[in-house]
Formats: C-alpha cells, structure tokens, sequence
C-alpha cells in the first residue's frame, strides 16, 4: 500500500498480520479529493489496520489525527507506519463502540472502516450520533461492501446521507449531522 497524496505522496505502508482490508488507492485518492482541503481538521480512523487512512489524512494536513483498533496485534506495524508522521496523532488500542462512547473528542471527519463480518453496522453511526463525536459541520463516513447497502437509511440519528460513491466491489456513505433547525430558531 502507498499514500496516494499529500506530503507523504508515494510512501510505503506496511500491512499487519491478521485479517485486513486496506482501503483501495483509489477509493481513498477519490474520498480524499472529494474531502478537499482538510488542513488543519481533526480526523478518527475507526478500525484503524494499517493506519492507511489516517496517515493519507495527516499526508494532507488534518491534525490532529487519531486511530482506533482492536486487534493488539496490529500494533506494531502501525506505530512502525506512523513513524514518519510529523502531524500530532494518537493510537488507541481499544474496542471502537467503547471508544465512541467514551471519548471527549468530537472530530470534523470521522472514517469507519469495519470488518466485512461486523454485525449491525448502522450501530456505529447511531452511537456516534448519540455522543456527538462529529462536529456540526463535520463528517461520518462508512466504508462497506455493496451488498450492504440495502441495510443502511439515509437518515441515521441525527445524520444524514450526503453523498455516496461505488468501487468497485464498495461503496462509501457520507453522512452529515443535521442541525435541529427548530430548536436553533429559538435561541
């Protein structure tokens, strides 16, 4: 795998062992240009693997950056790819539902990359929802295979489906929160 862009263009990314799904180049060249200018905004990469991802984003200036996964023995080839990194990042090595309802950080753009077997999917943008870990003006976007598309709303907690696009075999969900424009009214 490479970074597709940004400072780091062209650098190697180790994968771990275990089972991964690394994020296609294009899909991510494509996610990232569909993004745009992301200097300086912070950025989770849910079910971290490589560290691809994350990298790819602070490679384009988002910081700070944080990763989280699981599978502790992914951790050392993710601190060797993030070696090089220069952007303030962070590793958290822990479950993603326990990191959602536990962090005191919100993000501008939040990445979920699960496992093709993870069950009830759509769990991950209601709890984010729920604890308001994307900012107002921020981004949930879910990484998955087609198939499941079907099982995904346009309307999820408080987000709503922006965009979409297919590659392939995956697709890429791009929710936003939608403010309670009501409630916004009468303050």
């Amino acid at each position: 795998m490479r970074i597709t862009g940004g400072k780091y263009v062209r650098r190697q990314i180790a994968c771990p062992p275990g089972i991964i799904r690394p994020a296609m180049d294009m899909m991510r060249e494509s996610m990232f240009s569909i993004l745009g200018d992301i200097e300086g905004i912070s950025f989770l990469d849910l079910f971290s693997g490589s560290g691809c991802v994350a990298i790819e984003a602070a490679s384009r200036g988002a910081s700070p950056v944080h990763l989280v996964e699981m599978d502790r023995g992914k951790k050392e080839t993710i601190e060797k790819n993030l070696s090089f990194v220069e952007e303030p990042h962070r590793l958290f090595m822990m479950d993603a539902m326990r990191y959602i309802s536990s962090t005191p950080y919100k993000y501008s753009i939040v990445y979920a990359d699960p496992p093709f077997p993870m069950e009830e999917k759509p769990k991950l943008a209601e709890e984010c929802s729920r604890h308001g870990i994307v900012k107002d003006t921020g981004l949930f976007i879910i990484h998955l295979p087609r198939e499941e598309r079907r099982i995904w709303e346009d309307r999820i907690g408080d987000y709503h489906l922006e965009d979409e696009r297919k590659y392939g075999r995956s697709i890429l969900l791009f929710y936003r929160p939608e403010k309670d424009t009501e409630n916004d009214n009468k303050q």
